[in-house]
């Protein structure tokens, strides 16, 4: 990064909310340390009850090491940060939050879409979904959608190596997210900016779609059923899933498709914070409160198996 007027930055300052307050520190650990209980014990759920060992909660498990990859990149530099008069980052520190921040994003937005299939396939396909949805056909959906994530984030994180800064390195935000590293930089951003649109499309839009598709298809299908049982029990199905879509898909949307004229730094510091940091702590509650397995799993590990009789369908 050399030129006249370019500097070689070593350090960005972030300037997205005040430092220094001990209070920002407990909220911030507060939401961290629920994110974690709440996904790990979902993990642990999952790999510990026979009833959970399905395509579905297999998905589920994926979503919780996302969300807490999620918080793991970007909560414990905030926390540093809150507790220190100037927050800053590494050059290659920032690089680095922002390769695995783009790629949870990357990897979450298809692990969605996988998940709509799945229960798309198990409401409209029934008679075909032990194949459609077999073991290695669900092994190698999860390992593309991380590959997809990590091919996207290299992309990005590649174009953003070559950019040039001028002067003091700020970025109005809180982590390293490409959207304020184009806004502090002195060079060339455009194929930046062409790469971010074209991931908004693929990386974004099109798993979107993908996942209103199969739940139109579903809607279509649960109408269609003569037994109003039948259709509630579909229904609460998907419900936690479609509730988790909603939440994810409108906060990435305000997060990367910004007005022309930008945010103001407090509502650009909110729409951040509900984005990385928010959603990954509600993900595990939205499951545990709509999904009857999932808390009958939870119920039998706090309170021992013989307090609950197995677990029937989702309610």
């Amino acid at each position: 990064m050399a030129g006249e007027n370019q500097t070689h930055v070593t350090e960005f300052m972030l300037l997205g909310f005040s430092h220094g307050q001990p209070f920002l520190f407990v909220l911030f650990l507060a939401i961290y340390l629920a994110t974690l209980l709440g996904n790990s014990a979902i993990l642990a759920l999952v790999s510990l009850d026979p009833h959970l060992h399905s395509p579905m909660y297999f998905f589920l498990s994926h979503l919780s090491c996302l969300d807490i990859c999620y918080s793991s990149v970007t909560v414990p530099k905030i926390l540093t940060n809150t507790l220190r008069p100037q927050a800053t980052i590494s050059y290659h520190g920032c690089l680095a939050q922002m390769f695995f921040l783009m790629g949870c994003a990357g990897a979450e937005c298809a692990l969605l879409a996988v998940m709509a299939y799945d229960c798309y396939a198990a409401i409209c396909q029934p008679l075909h979904y032990a194949h459609a949805m077999s073991w290695s056909v669900c092994v190698a959906a999860a390992a593309s959608c991380w590959l997809w994530g990590m091919l996207d984030s290299a992309i990005h994180t590649l174009l953003a190596s070559r950019l040039s800064f001028c002067g003091a390195a700020q970025l109005q935000h809180i982590f390293c997210d490409v959207p304020p590293l184009l806004r502090a930089a002195c060079s060339n951003t455009h194929p930046s900016e062409v790469a971010l649109h074209a991931a908004s499309i693929f990386v974004g839009l099109s798993p979107f779609l993908l996942v209103a598709i199969s739940y139109l298809r579903i809607l279509a299908t649960v109408l269609g059923m003569p037994v109003a049982t039948s259709r509630q029990k579909a229904f609460s199905t998907c419900s936690a899933h479609l509730l988790v879509v909603t939440l994810y898909f409108a906060t990435a949307n305000l997060n990367y498709n910004r007005p022309s004229s930008g945010y103001s730094p407090a509502t650009d510091t909110l729409v951040s914070t509900l984005y990385c940091i928010i959603t990954p702590m509600l993900n595990p509650l939205i499951y545990s409160l709509r999904n009857r397995e999932v808390r009958g799993a939870l119920w039998k590990a706090v309170w021992g198996r013989g307090m609950l009789a197995s677990p029937g369908s989702n309610a």
